[in-house]
């Protein structure tokens, strides 16, 4: 298989491109921000009115598993979050906390959900730190929404999407040309990946059942007469339990990310276009050596039976080859997107559209290790029906480029086994009873090749600063699809929650 990752590298200068222009803004323009400035004086000079504001939330939200019949401990049903933001007319400071007091994991108490510093040259805006940013016009992940990875290491809270994302360290610069255009820039210094449970409930199968699959293709790609023995060898030697994948470090400016985004308004029309460079959230895991260790096994059988290698000395060559071409590998990839999204209100419908093509290394789709190129759309739309009841549909999925040069053994191939195409339908239904204090509402995800489904109803009722939620989640279809392989993770949820 050839390789073509050398040639996408990572470049750069991206943070050259991002503070250039704001740099020389600063030279030209007055310092603001866009609050109201009052200098308070102080001996011989003066400072900034320092505007400083606190709110958070504390909750108690647990969660009841229907096969189970046994809710969390109580260490994991609380949580809450702290948000600090001071501003004054030169800068804006914001610190975002999340708080999850589980008496099990003391380093998990508290952690960054957003700290970041804004400031302002002119038309220039620039900010730096920790930061969930969302691009696109989508309101579920759709193509362009390429900044956060995101965290699926429980699948109960899966409509709150932005608290779903994983903040990143990045430097974002944007221009605003006029009342209804801008041009903003991303600069990432590093990389992460998606994050998965690797065990219990929530753990993926595609994950668990990897070594399984491995080893279905080593022996795939053995001479049928010899497979018996390989499998003996395997077995033997426990490789399926020897298969340890890990992932390459991603803290380097090797796998910096960054790109460019307009947005625009013409007429009733919001416009915008983007090109970004980055890394696919989930690792390309494969076996690189998998085809010279079938070549070794049939050499070294046919050594033995024309006479020149005892079946002891084949036995110790087969277990000095095996740890070493039979090490799984991961992967990063990186992509290049460009993409574009529309957005229009017409006749009471809120359209929202996306396409993007993601081209990576493999441009001719047949390299194993590597993802093959592909395009992301979303179409969705928002309105009003009757009896005050909303409805919200969003559809959206990709299609594998060059599908037919994708290598049919898992342990060859990454994208061996998959669709072509990947589907995913999300409705969601939602009417408000009294003054709005009450919500009653029905999300549902549908995978359409996968055959699966996840439903989500909801009743919320809010007064103030308060509000109560019973929600629960119900996953369906073929067990051996994405959502359809939780079927046994039914829940119901409660969820107590004050703001301030």
């Amino acid at each position: 298989m050839k390789n073509n990752r050398g040639r996408f590298a990572a470049p750069l200068f991206w943070a050259a491109l991002l503070l250039g222009p704001a740099l020389q803004a600063a030279a030209q323009d007055d310092f603001g921000f866009g609050f109201d400035d009052e200098a308070v004086s102080g001996g011989s000079g003066s400072v900034f009115a320092l505007n400083v504001g606190v709110g958070g939330e504390a909750a108690v939200k647990p969660v009841w598993y229907v096969n189970e019949l046994a809710h969390q401990s109580p260490g994991a049903l609380f949580s809450g979050k702290l948000n600090f933001r001071a501003a004054a007319s030169i800068a804006e400071g914001v610190i975002n906390l999340n708080l999850k007091p589980d008496v099990n994991i003391p380093a998990s108490i508290v952690s960054f959900d957003e700290a970041y510093v804004r400031t302002s040259f002119g038309a220039f805006d620039v900010e730096a730190g920790m930061r969930k940013l969302i691009w696109g016009k989508a309101d579920n992940l759709g193509p362009l929404d390429v900044i956060n990875p995101m965290d699926y290491t429980d699948l109960t809270g899966m409509t709150d999407v932005l608290g779903k994302k994983i903040p990143l360290p990045l430097i974002r610069a944007s221009y605003r040309a006029g009342l209804f255009s801008k041009v903003e820039a991303v600069f990432i210094p590093r990389f992460e990946a998606d994050r998965f449970a690797g065990s219990g409930r929530w753990a993926p199968f595609q994950l668990t059942a990897l070594p399984a699959s491995f080893v279905s293709g080593i022996l795939d790609k053995t001479d049928p007469a010899l497979r018996s023995i390989v499998a003996e060898r395997i077995a033997g030697q426990n490789l399926v339990n020897s298969f340890k994948v890990e992932p390459p470090p991603t803290d380097t400016l090797e796998y910096a990310q960054g790109g460019f985004r307009f947005t625009t308004t013409i007429g009733p029309v919001d416009l915008g276009a983007q090109y970004y460079s980055g890394f696919l959230s989930r690792p390309a895991v494969w076996i690189p050596g998998i085809e010279d260790y079938a070549q070794a096994v049939s050499d070294i059988f046919e050594k033995v039976m024309s006479g020149q290698m005892t079946p002891e000395a084949a036995e110790e060559a087969l277990g000095a080859k095996a740890p070493v071409l039979l090490a799984p590998r991961a992967a990063y990839n990186r992509y290049h997107q460009i993409g574009v999204d529309y957005a229009q209100v017409i006749a009471g419908f809120n359209l929202r559209a996306e396409v993007a093509a993601f081209i990576t290394g493999d441009l001719a789709g047949d390299d194993g290790g590597v993802y093959n190129p592909s395009l992301g759309w979303s179409v969705g739309f928002d309105r009003d029906l009757a009896w005050r009841i909303n409805f919200n549909f969003q559809g959206g999925g990709s299609v594998r480029l060059f599908h037919d040069k994708v290598d049919g053994n898992r342990a060859a191939d990454v994208e061996a086994g998959s669709s072509a195409t990947s589907t995913r339908l999300m409705f969601v239904l939602s009417r408000k009873f009294f003054r709005d204090e009450l919500e009653v509402r029905t999300a549902a995800l549908w995978g359409i090749e996968d055959m699966d489904c996840y439903i989500i109803p909801a009743v919320i009722w809010t007064r103030g600063a308060l509000a109560l939620e019973l929600s629960g989640g119900i996953f369906g279809g073929s067990e051996e699809g994405e959502l359809g392989q939780y079927r046994s993770n039914a829940f119901i949820r409660t969820a107590l929650t004050y703001t301030f």
